[in-house]
């Protein structure tokens, strides 16, 4: 089989703040902008792979579900457990300090993890974690 990821989704609650973190913190540029409805779809990416996006969605978006659902999700991003992305730098320390730079909010500072790997940890304006592994 031949399948690839294309895009995956973060909600986010601000598109101005959402996409000066993914733009200005994390280097992504900006693919796509749609407003419809009063609301505001983003789609940001890394800069050289233009086949990998990410979807910066109104979480209010989401068919189907409830307004107790929705009143759950908004308090699962305000505590960061809703959404969450693992990138991955060769520089993780420059790619730490580019990012805590911008005021991006640190969950975590570069680490050796019991489970192999060095990472560190923001949150973005949403509340969304994201991590960013080292890469050898």
């Amino acid at each position: 089989m031949d399948i690839t990821i294309h895009s995956s989704f973060l909600p986010q609650t601000d598109p101005e703040a959402a996409l000066a973190f993914y733009r200005d913190a994390l280097g992504f540029e900006l693919r796509n902008d749609v407003g419809y409805n009063g609301m505001h779809w983003l789609t940001v990416g890394p800069a050289g792979q233009p086949g990998i996006n990410v979807v910066l969605y109104p979480p209010q978006a989401s068919p189907g579900i409830t307004d107790d659902e929705r009143r759950t999700i908004t308090e699962m991003m305000s505590k960061g457990t809703y959404g969450s992305i693992l990138l991955a730098s060769k520089d993780l320390d420059g790619s730490f300090e580019r990012v805590k730079a911008t005021g991006a909010e640190v969950v975590q500072e570069p680490t050796e993890q019991p489970y192999g790997v060095r990472d560190c940890a923001f949150r973005d304006p949403a509340g969304n974690m994201v991590r960013i592994q080292e890469q050898s």
